[in-house]
């Protein structure tokens, strides 16, 4: 067991709980009775679930055969093998690390006097231990074996008073933990996946080919498919196993019980009842369902009802309600609509389940009385037995049964929670048959049924199968809606009651230079009145008024020496309110109100007086000098202690002295730990890991630590790598990082240009073949690395390798790279620094720069933690936004788009500060197209389009036909006219554009020489025209052009015009005749 570890936090945490429930237990209680408690397990191939072995799992994770554990008042002792007792030693070790834990005390078996010694030490602490006469046990837990049975003879030979804390212990153990729920919800995904994937294709396929397959058959061929990574993705199939074997029953033999075996009948095509529950790390979970082949209408009323109720009990079983009261729920309800079912339904609707698949003591019938607690998972069945078919002249379907039930998880203030949510309505599980005559007919009318067309003589289909397809874009938008909806809800819910601006200001640190006036240095400088650097206490003591003024280095922002003719001066600038401060300094004072020295000169003659040995000014160069060196050391302690500033301490890390534990070797690391790289070890221990440098350099990353690991192989890429991103910062190279990565190159990263390359030199070929067998030699080696890593770890470490096909490139930081899902991540690793962000943390993600023209977009990834700003990435080609979308809708993560780039400091700020009113206001919905169309809609109105003929425009027509001149208004048609024209042109070939053009030139040369000719008498002309121009160009509604001709007189307007600018412009009367022909065309 030396390659094992134990989860400590879990230990004590759960050891706390333990403890904690006893010590409040009244003395009418059966924990409040019992003086001490022993768990004693033995090996029994034949056992599967017992209470001792489940409390020995729910502590450590594992099974410890042979193993004694006394649970006394002050100390806990184990009894064990030597390595067992190796294994148990890393909570021993760490105990320190927690409070209110009593003494863990390690006992050793000595095998050469049957443990006698070692018997009588546990008697002698049962006995110290409060009272002493009574003794808490799991009375059904009877191991057997000698060592077990001598310890039951001397257990019995000191008559202690015996009592059974089965129940107790199971409430104790019953709430799970986050840990916990997670082990389930995969349990409950191996068992959807079993029965969706598997065994309901099997059945569908046996109707389908009307086949005789006993249920035994059936069932055995589940368990094989537990193993078959075809239908069981996401987790480690080693630590699967099932709860009991598949219970697969049909024509009219039906017990709806977990004990009965499947028996070797032939699958009957009527109502088949199924049940099956896979475990997964020792955490259970099941699933019961019941699949109807032709039911009647009296059948699917009855099996509707059963839904219904299940639906009923599923809402009452919430925190702090009795289980009996949820039993007496399904009981009125049945009362009320269907009395007669009272007497054919189940004796209880379920179970508390976890690590044992069936809690006898928390049982939701008529005599269970204790309260359901938020994080237990139940295992809810419910079903009518014994119900009669009319209709059915087949004595097999003449009675049958209805049975349904899922594994639900407790809330607190809301109905349960089902883990395993596969759809059980009539129209999922209804199986319906066809003839060749019907399914003719259909094909004729092509009517819309629910009974779906099949192949074959007896044909059958469900009706999900050949539902109406709807576009992929479609699915995402009702998808999308419905995410907005739940989105809204959960994020205020979590925000409820948290308060706005309550984030503590940083306060700048204060310094005190001396505590007393008797550390004040006496040295002559300092009588002298002059400027003293006094390095031990990183203070400067200045003159001020005839007095010594110690100012500590951190009060001081900057200083600045100038020399100036016969002078030299210095400036010293201090921190004080309202000066700009760095971004790592404190933005408050202790006392703002004080009074603050805001900077101070000094200034020295630079002539040295006879007798002088040095210029008076030589005191002030080296008080500078000195000043920057006492500011550098301080500035540099003070960022390392920043550095320091929430760092977490790890535990130690377990050395395992094995020589077979999972190492890699000639690995680089990044973050380099020195400036220069260097090469070393990555070693996989009890508790961790730890990288050594060739040079000694040790880094331990512990695998509590450990947020996502990842393997990404040397597909498509120069390196392999393994990254570890972290919960908590560590330390090394004085700095804190999260992120963690050992690599090693495949190829050359750099190609000599300079170096002859021939595609059929030997020489390059034979490199080539070598580079791709290091590759695979690398790849299996990094693979088997990270097997043995998650097996010794019992997938505790469990690495994620990124999907390169579902990849895109983006810009996260400065260069663009390729960014890959993960199954809970969108990263990339490749690039320093690593782009990772965890799914499971994002609320929703928004597209920036969406729109038609443009090349790429950017993607906003908003946190559900507010206070943290969103990761970006920058210029994500436009091609892969489906792609991209697709992705985010397969991962339940709701995504907006829009045309600007947001302000998300701001907006987040506004949330925090007052959430509840932001989600009044429909919260994140502001982003959702819909908004943002129904303001431009609004404005819309406002713009409406007015026609010619109305009479508004009309009364404009006639205000500025009567304030123009016909000069004025000859030339805005001309205008017109040309503007006219040259959005006509743009239909135009390039050759037809490239003629007018020549022709245009030709006419401006000809126009140049006319200009020459008569420049004076044309000029005011020019500028006449130049003026028309000008208003055809800015009057693009009638009022304007009122407005602009007003403004300014025509004779002014002429002569500031014709400055230069008319020279260039067509004679008045050429430009009189092209508008005159225009207007005979």
């Amino acid at each position: 067991m030396s390659g094992l570890s134990v989860d400590k936090d879990a230990f004590y945490r759960r050891i706390k709980r333990y403890y904690s429930s006893w010590k409040k237990a009244d003395e009418e209680d059966v924990l409040g009775k019992m003086d001490a408690m022993v768990v004693a397990v033995g090996v029994d191939e034949d056992v599967v679930y017992s209470k001792s072995m489940a409390m020995q799992t729910w502590l450590f994770g594992y099974e410890l055969t042979d193993c004694i554990i006394v649970f006394c008042e002050d100390g806990m002792y184990f009894l064990a093998s030597k390595k067992k007792i190796e294994f148990l030693r890393q909570v021993e070790n760490g105990k320190e690390n927690d409070h209110g834990i009593p003494s863990i005390n390690l006992v050793i078996r000595d095998k050469n006097d049957k443990d006698k010694g070692n018997f009588q030490k546990l008697m002698d602490a049962i006995k110290s231990s409060k009272k002493g006469k009574t003794v808490g046990e799991f009375s059904k837990d009877k191991f057997p074996g000698d060592f077990m049975t001598a310890w039951r003879t001397v257990l019995d030979k000191e008559s202690f008073e015996k009592i059974d804390v089965s129940g107790p212990l199971a409430y104790v153990m019953a709430p799970k933990e986050e840990s916990e729920m997670k082990t389930i919800q995969k349990a409950s995904q191996v068992t959807m996946d079993l029965f969706n994937k598997y065994l309901k294709q099997q059945i569908l396929d046996i109707i389908d080919t009307d086949r005789r397959v006993k249920h035994s058959k059936l069932a055995d061929g589940v368990e094989e498919a537990l193993q078959n990574k075809k239908y069981v993705t996401g987790v480690d199939t080693s630590q699967l196993d099932m709860c009991y074997p598949a219970i697969i029953q049909s024509g009219g033999n039906y017990s709806l019980k977990f004990s009965v075996v499947s028996d070797k009948n032939s699958l009957h095509f009527g109502a088949i009842t199924i049940a099956l529950g896979a475990r997964y790390k020792s955490y259970c979970s099941n699933i019961v369902r019941t699949l109807l082949v032709e039911p009647t209408e009296d059948i699917q009323n009855n099996y509707n009802f059963l839904v219904e109720l299940e639906e009923s009990v599923i809402t009452k079983l919430q925190h702090g309600v009795k289980l009996c009261d949820v039993y007496q729920k399904a009981v009125s309800v049945v009362k009320a609509e269907k009395p007669k079912f009272l007497d054919k339904m189940t004796k209880n609707l379920g179970f508390a389940m976890g690590i044992e698949f069936r809690e006898g003591s928390l049982l939701i019938g008529p005599k269970t009385t204790v309260q359901a607690r938020k994080g237990m998972v139940f295992n809810i069945n419910l079903g009518f037995s014994g119900l009669e078919n009319k209709a059915s002249k087949d004595k097999a379907d003449k009675t049958y049964a209805l049975f349904i039930g899922d594994t639900v998880q407790v809330n607190e203030g809301s109905a349960a929670t089902v883990l395993t949510s596969l759809k059980k309505k009539v129209k999922h599980i209804g199986i319906f048959l066809k003839n060749e005559s019907e399914q003719d007919e259909e094909e004729e009318e092509k009517e819309e049924a629910p009974i779906l067309l099949g192949r074959g003589r007896r044909t059958t289909v469900l009706e999900s199968r050949t539902r109406t397809e709807i576009s992929a874009e479609e699915k995402r938008q009702n998808k999308q809606k419905e995410l907005a909806e739940k989105l809204n809800e959960e994020a205020k819910e979590r925000l409820k009651g948290q308060t706005g601006g309550t984030e503590e200001k940083k306060i700048r640190k204060s310094n005190v230079s001396y505590k007393n006036k008797s550390l004040m240095p006496q040295q002559s400088e300092v009588k002298e009145l002059r400027i003293y650097v006094d390095k031990k206490y990183e203070t400067i003591i200045l003159p001020i008024f005839g007095v010594p003024s110690p100012f500590h280095i951190s009060t001081i922002k900057n200083i600045s020496q100038s020399v100036e003719g016969d002078y030299t001066y210095l400036r010293i600038n201090f921190y004080h309110p309202g000066s700009s401060l760095g971004r790592n300094e404190g933005g408050v004072f202790l006392q703002p109100d004080a009074t603050f020295l805001k900077e101070i000169t000094y200034r020295s003659s630079n002539t040295k007086e006879p007798g002088e040995i040095s210029a008076p000014s030589s005191n002030l160069n080296t008080a500078f000098r000195l000043i920057k060196e006492v500011q550098k050391k301080f500035k540099t302690r003070e960022a390392e202690e920043r550095e320091k500033e929430g760092i977490v301490k790890q535990d130690t890390l377990v050395i395992n002295a094995n020589r077979g534990n999972p190492k890699l070797k000639d690995l680089y690391m990044r973050p380099n730990i020195v400036q220069k790289r260097i090469s070393g070890t990555l070693e996989a221990h009890t508790n961790g890991f730890r990288f050594t440098s060739i040079r000694g350099d040790k880094v331990d990353i512990l695998y509590n630590n450990i947020k996502h690991a990842f393997f990404q192989p040397c597909d498509g890429e120069m390196i392999i790598l393994l990254h570890f991103h972290l919960k908590h910062a560590i330390m090394f190279g004085k700095k804190k990082h999260n992120d963690v990565q050992l690599y090693t190159e495949v190829g050359e990263i750099t190609t000599d240009l300079g170096k002859h390359q021939h595609m059929h030199d030997r020489d390059d070929l034979h490199a080539e073949q070598a580079e791709r067998e290091l590759r695979q030699k690398l790849k299996s080696a990094f693979k088997s690395f990270c097997e043995k890593v998650e097996a010794i770890t019992r997938s505790e470490v469990e690495f994620d390798t990124p999907f390169r096909d579902l990849g895109f490139y983006g810009v996260p930081y400065r260069s663009t790279v390729m960014l890959q899902p993960s199954s809970g991540c969108l990263l990339n690793l490749t690039e320093w620094p690593p782009f990772v962000v965890t799914l499971e943390e994002v609320e929703l993600v928004h597209f920036e720069r969406v729109q038609f023209h443009l090349k790429n977009f950017d993607m906003v990834f908003i946190y559900k933690e507010y206070s943290r700003k969103p990761a970006m990435v920058n210029s994500i080609p436009m091609n892969s936004l489906d792609n991209v979308k697709e992705w985010l809708n397969s991962c339940d993560i709701h995504y907006t788009e829009g045309v600007q780039s947001l302000n998300w400091a701001k907006i987040l700020k506004t949330i925090v500060e007052d959430p509840e009113g932001f989600f009044d206001n429909g919260g994140w919905s502001f982003l959702e197209p819909e908004s943002a169309s129904e303001g431009d809609d609004d404005d819309s109105e406002e713009d409406a389009y007015v026609p010619s003929g109305s009479d508004a425009s009309e009364s404009e027509s006639e205000d500025y036909s009567d304030e123009s001149n016909w000069s004025d208004e000859e030339e805005d048609s001309e205008e017109v006219d040309e503007d006219l024209g040259s959005s006509e042109e743009s239909g135009k070939d390039w050759d037809e554009l490239e003629e007018e053009a020549r022709k245009a030139d030709a006419e401006a040369v000809y126009e140049q020489d006319d200009d020459r000719r008569g420049r004076t008498g044309r000029q005011t002309v020019s500028s006449s025209k130049k003026h028309g121009t000008q208003k055809s160009r800015h009057g693009s509604t009638p009022q304007k052009r009122k407005h602009s001709d007003k403004g300014t007189p025509n004779k002014k307007r002429s002569r500031h015009d014709s400055g230069g600018r008319g020279d260039n412009k067509r004679p008045r009367h050429d430009s009189g005749d092209r508008h005159s022909k225009k207007k005979r065309r």
